[in-house]
């Protein structure tokens, strides 16, 4: 019998990805994991109500926005921005209302405009990447929680247990992309399955001076081009008819 806290836990997460995750969650093992992380949030949240980002119901929000049967492209992040008033349960993406030309707005969002533009698009003009969830761009990160000042301090909980699992459960299902930005998430190539035809894209995170300075760059120095991501993957999409995704207008 689950505990209250564990049922409640699971009942966060949509249905559909409850049912990929069905091998995952018959092990009692698996159980256990995901109840200490359950006890952990609960804790966390009781003792330090404003300080846990994102907001409880929007933990789950990535799987929320994008079912299984819609997942085109897999960007993972690592784990969700630590200062206050950004993080929104979708992987790289913040409110609306943060300008772009203010120090608020994250390097890592600045650096996807610029890749953007390099690739042909136009410029993010704002960082809310709602839009692209609603396509089938599930912005997954691998760590779902975090406390405020605290860059990776939920790390220990365990949340890739449960996130590994969706991954190698959803490369299961179709051949998808996988767009894979720095060693965090470049580490989880293992898990996706060798089974489909995946495209697997893989750079430097696009935070900071990081998105330059690797063998596979985000970004060339000088901003003279791009990895090319988002050109690439909506070339992959219009040859396995798919439609391609709407990465950034004038109008979001």
């Amino acid at each position: 019998m689950l505990s209250s806290s564990l049922e409640e836990f699971l009942e966060r997460i949509p249905y559909d990805y409850r049912a990929l995750l069905q091998d995952f969650l018959s092990l009692d093992q698996n159980l256990q994991s995901l109840e200490h992380i359950a006890k952990l949030e609960f804790d966390a949240r009781l003792h330090f109500p404003d300080e846990i980002f994102p907001k409880k119901d929007a933990v789950f929000k990535a799987l929320h926005q994008t079912p299984v049967k819609d997942v085109k492209i897999v960007l993972l992040g690592q784990d969700p921005y630590h200062s206050p008033k950004l993080a929104q349960g979708l992987a790289f993406s913040i409110p609306e209302n943060i300008p772009t030309n203010t120090r608020t707005f994250p390097s890592s969002l600045r650096n996807i405009s610029k890749a953007l533009f390099l690739d042909g698009f136009e410029t993010l003009p704002h960082g809310n990447l709602l839009s692209w969830s609603e396509q089938g761009v599930l912005l997954l990160n691998t760590c779902l929680t975090v406390r405020q000042g605290n860059p990776h301090s939920h790390q220990h909980w365990g949340w890739d247990i449960l996130t590994n699992a969706l991954i190698h459960e959803l490369s299961k299902q179709r051949a998808m992309i996988w767009m894979l930005w720095g060693k965090v998430a470049q580490k989880k190539t293992e898990l996706i399955s060798p089974t489909q035809e995946h495209l697997i894209l893989k750079a430097s995170h696009p935070s900071g001076l990081g998105a330059y300075q690797t063998n596979e760059p985000f970004l060339i120095k000088g901003d003279l081009g791009s990895c090319g991501h988002f050109e690439q993957a909506n070339q992959w999409l219009t040859k396995n008819s798919e439609s391609p995704i709407i990465w950034s207008s004038s109008i979001f």
